[in-house]
């Protein structure tokens, strides 16, 4: 009956907590509402709609939706009514613990238009929680001669509600002993506190149980309980006795941790507690507690640290002995420590001369040191010597003192620096060992001369080069340091004297980089060499040389230079081919030369321009001009050809030669007119002086031949020749050079110059029989009617059908050089 009471009593709170719900809406400021905790899930809280002032069904049109400013909403809107509800079961303890007041804060959002208002929920708490004691059953243990008004603290009950629903009072079951007294803390539950009212006498009760019970301010009230123990503590009145008030003990410095060093005992003459002895380490240095420890129940003293005999040769430690009651006696163990070898010797070095001369004799002092044994009781002898075999050596100087000197000579550049350990070691047992290390560094002395990477350079310069050019670089190296090992480069004077290496040649003293101080010709000079100097700058210096071949590379910088036919730019040059000639006939050839070398000078001929490009082709390679069909009575009789001589540098560079063919129906005597080769003499290039000597001497003899056949053949076909036509007259003012092509029985043909045609009597096709070459004659006139022959005969020329021929040939001729 007693708990529905309750239960209805809780429902009738919770209702009226509902129905004074607070809402305070203002017009910028927080929406408010309270409810109880503990509500459930669903439960009405307010109407938001109304509250703010709008319709029904508005909060759903502007989409009304609540915000929290934490990560869990507590609340839910029901946007078609605007009712608010409770979401989830509220408890009160959880959210907000001992806080008060506990206040829920969200927002709610409209988006059409947007819209924020504010608003908090404060959540009341109900005593749903009731005052526990954590320790359901404290124990008290108090001396049966503690004072009347001893207060004795108790632990705090705690209550989780806050409030008038909080603890609010303790309260104690009826004894004879104690009462009880609430106190209050500043910040906190509040606690209570025995107080002692009757003496106690544990052979009278030796135990008193208490129930203390804590009760909060709720409706109805909540109450928790626990249970004391009271022990009474028997009064002890004897202290422990040592059996020994100090216990010698001895121990080698290399225990282990645990060993055992001596074992103390005492005894008490009381019962119970008081008769039980504790032992321990009391009023000792920390050195001793970090060293020793102590086994409470059993009095066995160990080891816990490291012993050193160099350190402590002795402990005094003082040990505690006490019993249940709280009385004490104490004793000693002195603890001698037994020194062992377990330090190897120590090498001390007061010196070192570093760094050393590497002309430095032997028997020069290096380093002073001296050795130390902490055991030098156990440890016996100590000897000193070097690890590795090193041009150094020990040498004693009194007592524990040493010295380390040089053993012979030093070389900086085969070892800079050494690093000399020094090993001391004793005789044990066990024999113990030490190493120490000198690092001793090698000083220089100018004793390397520079030396060149290589014994001769070649470097290459392009011809036509800027002044100041950079060509390449010469480099020394010294295996000495610093100034010993700063090299200056510099040009040596050639042997014989000539200096003038100076003028195309510089170096930079500091590095060896060469310049060229001036434009290289290749065609002036392909290469020269000179001697460079590399010099240190030790105070004795040293120097080395290294010869340096500069060449000078070809650039293409020169045209190709026309050798036949040679162009004096007033008349060009004539060749003449018979009509009869078939495809692949050898016109002539053009010859030139390239002042360059290499590739530079390898030319390349290209027919440019001609009168008819399908009649004539060059040959790229040898400069050949040869037919590339049969001639026809159509082609015109005069052709011109322009010819492109290219050679193959980068880029290439051209010349271009004209070049007159005149087409003939055959040979016969011309009458051709040139001009003394003296007076259009051209300059040949030294470099061609041999190839046109060759030349000419080959042209001579082959023209002598010429002539000494034609002469035969003109006696003997003189008198049996019925009919002579001059075909044409020719006036080729052509250049005679020195310069000769040399015919090689593969149809090439000899310098230009101008030669008789002849044909056989009675032929239809002017039919090529020889070539004979005359001597230059001047125009004949026409109002004599003959031309004079070079066999002495003359041909009249009175006849009318001549007349005409010869000025029909005559006008044909003047217009093709039109």
């Amino acid at each position: 009956m007693a708990g529905a009471r309750g239960k209805s009593l809780q429902s009738r709170q919770v209702g009226s907590l509902l129905i004074f719900l607070c809402v305070s809406v203002g017009g910028a400021t927080t929406i408010r509402y309270s409810v109880a905790e503990e509500m459930e899930s669903g439960s009405f809280v307010a109407n938001v709609a109304k509250d703010l002032g709008l319709e029904v069904g508005k909060l759903a049109a502007r989409g009304a939706r609540l915000v929290s400013e934490g990560n869990k909403m507590h609340f839910r809107l029901h946007r078609k009514t605007g009712d608010l509800f409770v979401k989830e079961k509220l408890d009160r303890e959880s959210l907000c613990g001992k806080a008060d007041p506990c206040v829920l804060h969200f927002e709610i959002i409209l988006v059409e238009p947007l819209q924020s208002f504010r608003a908090e929920v404060r959540v009341f708490d109900i005593n749903d929680n009731a005052p526990v004691f954590l320790n359901k059953e404290p124990l008290l243990k108090i001396p049966e001669s503690t004072p009347l008004g001893s207060r004795f603290p108790l632990q705090s009950a705690q209550d989780l509600d806050v409030g008038l629903n909080g603890l609010q009072n303790y309260t104690l079951s009826a004894n004879g002993y104690f009462h009880l007294h609430t106190r209050f803390r500043s910040h906190g539950p509040k606690y209570a506190e025995l107080v002692l009212n009757k003496p106690l006498d544990r052979e009278e009760q030796p135990e008193v149980n208490l129930t203390i019970t804590a009760v909060d301010g709720g409706s109805p009230p909540k109450s928790g309980t626990a249970h004391i123990r009271v022990v009474v503590l028997d009064v002890n009145d004897h202290v422990p006795q040592f059996s020994r008030p100090v216990y010698p003990a001895q121990v080698s410095e290399n225990s282990p941790n645990g060993s055992l060093v001596a074992t103390v005992t005492a005894m008490d003459l009381d019962e119970g507690t008081n008769k039980a002895i504790t032992y321990s380490l009391a009023q000792n240095p920390e050195a001793i507690l970090k060293t020793f420890q102590i086994d409470s129940q059993t009095g066995e003293v160990r080891l816990r640290g490291t012993l050193d005999f160099e350190d402590i040769e002795t402990y005094d430690i003082d040990i505690q002995a006490t019993d249940g009651g709280g009385l004490s006696a104490h004793s000693k163990v002195l603890v001698e420590v037994v020194d062992v070898n377990d330090n190897p010797p120590e090498v001390m070095v007061s010196s070192v001369s570093s760094p050393l001369p590497e002309d430095s004799p032997p028997q020069t002092v290096v380093a002073l040191f001296t050795i130390r044994d902490r055991d030098i009781r156990v440890g016996g002898k100590v000897t000193c010597f070097l690890r590795e075999d090193l041009p150094f050596v020990i040498k004693p100087t009194f007592g524990n003192s040493y010295s380390l000197v040089t053993d012979r000579s030093l070389d900086r550049e085969e070892v800079s620096g050494y690093n000399i350990t020094l090993v001391a070691m004793d005789t044990g047992p066990p024999s113990l060992s030490a190493e120490t290390m000198i690092e001793v560094l090698i000083s220089d002395v100018n004793d390397n001369p520079p030396i060149f990477r290589e014994d001769s350079y070649i470097l290459t310069v392009q011809e036509n080069n800027s002044p100041a050019v950079f060509i390449g670089q010469v480099h020394a190296e010294d295996l000495d340091l610093g100034e010993n090992a700063q090299i200056t480069y510099s040009l040596l004077p050639p042997k014989n004297g000539d200096l003038s290496v100076f003028a195309y040649i510089s170096i930079n003293s500091d590095n060896g980089k060469l310049y060229a101080l001036r434009t290289m010709d290749y065609e002036a000079i392909q290469d020269f060499q000179f001697v460079v100097k590399a010099t240190d700058g030790g105070f004795l210096s040293l120097n080395s040389q290294a010869t340096v071949r500069v060449v000078v590379l070809d650039d293409n910088d020169n045209r190709p230079m026309i050798l036949y036919p040679l162009q004096n730019g007033t008349l060009p040059c004539n060749d003449l081919v018979p009509r009869s000639a078939e495809a692949g006939y050898l016109v002539t050839k053009v010859v030139a030369v390239d002042g360059d070398s290499g590739q530079n000078s390898w030319l390349s001929y290209h027919l440019l321009k001609a009168t008819d490009l399908g009649l004539f082709c060059v040959q790229r390679q040898n400069g050949e001009i040869r037919t590339l069909r049969q001639i026809s009575e159509r082609d015109p009789m005069m052709q011109k050809l322009i010819i492109l001589v290219q050679d193959h540098g980068q880029p290439a560079l051209s010349t271009t030669v004209s070049l007159n063919i005149l087409l003939v129906d055959g040979f016969s005597e011309p009458y051709l007119q040139f001009q003394d080769p003296t007076k259009h003499s051209r300059k040949v290039n030294p470099s061609t002086k041999y190839l046109v000597i060759s030349l000419a001497i080959l042209s001579f003899l082959f023209l002598l031949s010429v002539t000494v056949i034609f002469i035969i053949h003109v006696y003997q076909k003189i008198k049996y020749r019925e009919k002579f036509t001059i075909q044409e007259h020719f006036y080729d003012d052509c250049n005679f050079s020195n310069n000769l092509v040399q015919g090689q029985g593969n149809g090439s043909l000899s310098q230009p110059c101008p030669y008789e045609m002849c044909s056989a009597t009675g032929t239809g096709n002017s039919e090529f029989r020889f070539l004979k070459r005359f001597m230059p004659n001047f125009p004949f006139p026409h109002a004599t009617g003959e031309i004079k022959m070079e066999a002495g005969s003359s041909l009249p020329l009175n006849s009318d059908r001549n007349k005409s021929r010869r000025s029909e040939g005559h006008d044909q001729v003047s217009d093709d050089y039109m």
